[in-house]
């Protein structure tokens, strides 16, 4: 009579299940550090309003694309320098 192969399946499903949780604890750990670390800052950004428009800042300009071929992507002018005139 053949015996029969004594397999691990139990323990690798106890490992399975205890690693999951396991896991699953120390993200939720994770998670809660990080909440209770970062909720004072939600309400420091509330009460700090931005400043009023034009009072130093700068509108942004267009935005500029790589339409087209691909290859002639907007770039802007150089300065030009002009030699000094020689007398």
């Amino acid at each position: 009579m053949a015996m029969k192969k004594k397999t691990d399946l139990g323990a690798a499903l106890a490992g399975l299940v205890l690693g999951g949780s396991v896991l699953f604890l120390l993200m939720l750990t994770i998670v809660w550090l990080t909440n209770t670390h970062f909720e004072g800052k939600a309400e420091h950004k509330k009460s700090v309003s931005p400043p009023p428009v034009g009072a130093g800042a700068v509108a942004p300009g267009p935005i500029p694309t790589t339409t087209g071929t691909g290859s002639q992507a907007p770039v802007a002018p150089t300065p030009t320098v002009t030699p000094p005139a020689r007398h």
